[in-house]
């Protein structure tokens, strides 16, 4: 069952739920988590002197280190024979980090996603096809009984090549589609390669999870498939995707609280930032059994909102992630986030917002930035003064944004990946 009045609870009862939740889980890691036993005690601080939520922040962080030196099984809070599922990370950050789920952590999982699909508008009558890859990463399955709880009819296409999910689209009349951002503009590409036209295909919703993807990338979704598209946001190690999600307004991603307390910390400090400010996404589960997680460390940047909501949930809203921590680049002494790059490229004519960034480390400091940008079809002429002034021009606004001189080289079309790569280049030892 979707419970939605727990997303409309008064905020002092919502509050409430999540200090005794927390509360619970505390005592239950202290007991069975060796490492949360020891930090805790190294700390000075007993589970029984966290009486409000304010409190939380005496407590230390965990991390994705701590993790990977307790792999498999150090921070699981149950023994292995109450463990009903192993998944991991997905690895993109290092070594893909085991995850256990008790019975009823799956259970939670399914009503997450349930209410997360609901959110974007998804609903029984709907064709759900789920094209993110069946195996130990979380993504497919969490969307599979999210969808199968709504009572939706579910097509697991997984990751068949994109030719093959037109295919599945046009035949079953999928009405809802579930993958990563990148992929969905895979099968975009391949539409237009093709002699269909996306009126000839029933799909009216896309939910898209596991990647960051601006607002440019929702337009061309959009267009060129005809939907209307939601984020949804979570990571393999406090769940799976279902922590946090869009509604209809789009004006943040509403946090399911009732199973997550989440902060904004100062990723160099881990100071809590007041609302509105950008920082490091904190979390802690309150629900889960096999593998809670206090005060964890996630490396995403974003910042929270209070402001009530005018879809009615009075759950606290996160922006939506465009950057981490350990993208952050510093040259001559300034903090830079691709996402800035990639805005200035996205407002200029003749480029694609395809970049790569090369900083030179050699002399031991960073003190220069190439930005190499893909130019668009159209443009890519013989006409070279055409090419030097399309970088001047650029060369100049990315100037004006960042502070810093930055030298800018135009480079051939599909040559770069939509992902922004970071070069550095070091001195050899």
């Amino acid at each position: 069952m979707i419970r939605d009045e727990i997303e409309t609870l008064p905020r002092e009862e919502l509050e409430q739920l999540q200090l005794e939740r927390l509360q619970a889980t505390l005592n239950r890691v202290y007991r069975n988590v060796a490492f949360y036993r020891r930090a805790f005690d190294e700390a000075g601080i007993s589970p029984e002197r966290i009486t409000s939520l304010e409190d939380l922040k005496l407590l230390p962080f965990t991390d994705r280190e701590t993790l990977r030196r307790s792999q498999p099984y150090g921070m699981f809070a149950l023994p292995l024979r109450e463990v009903v599922r192993l998944q991991t990370t997905s690895g993109t950050t290092g070594d893909p980090i085991v995850v256990g789920y008790s019975r009823n952590d799956v259970e939670h999982w399914t009503e997450l996603m349930a209410r997360s699909l609901a959110a974007a508008g998804v609903g029984k009558e709907d064709v759900v096809q789920i094209a993110f890859d069946y195996g130990l990463f979380t993504g497919a399955l969490g969307f599979h009984y999210g969808a199968e709880r709504i009572g939706a009819t579910v097509i697991p296409s997984s990751r068949t090549p994109p030719e093959k999910q037109i295919e599945i689209m046009r035949n079953y009349r999928t009405t809802v589609l579930a993958c990563t951002p990148s992929f969905a503009l895979e099968i975009a590409e391949a539409i237009r390669g093709s002699t269909l036209s996306p009126a000839e295909l029933s799909l009216r919703v896309g939910i898209f999870s596991a990647e960051p993807w601006p607002e440019e990338v929702r337009r061309e979704i959009e267009e060129a498939l005809r939907i209307t598209a939601f984020d949804c946001y979570g990571l393999g190690e406090v769940m799976g995707p279902g922590v946090s999600v869009e509604c209809e307004h789009k004006n943040g991603l509403h946090i399911f609280e009732d199973h997550f307390i989440a902060e904004v910390i100062d990723p160099r400090t881990g100071e809590v930032l007041p609302d509105g400010e950008v920082g490091e996404l904190v979390l802690t589960t309150i629900t889960k059994e096999a593998f809670p997680l206090i005060r964890y460390r996630t490396g995403d940047l974003t910042y929270l909102i209070r402001e009530p909501c005018p879809c009615g949930r009075t759950t606290v809203r996160m922006g939506r992630v465009m950057e981490r921590t350990d993208n952050m680049i510093v040259v001559r002494g300034v903090s830079l986030f691709p996402s800035q790059i990639r805005r200035v490229i996205a407002s200029i004519e003749g480029v694609e917002p395809r970049i790569r960034l090369v900083v030179d480390e050699s002399s031991g400091v960073p003190e220069s930035l190439e930005v190499q940008v893909e130019v668009s079809e159209g443009v890519f002429t013989d006409d070279v003064g055409k090419l030097v002034r399309l970088e001047g021009r650029m060369k100049e606004m990315l100037e004006g944004e960042l502070g810093i001189p930055v030298e800018v080289r135009l480079v051939e079309p599909r040559s770069l990946s939509r992902d922004v790569e970071i070069v550095r280049l070091r001195r050899r030892t």
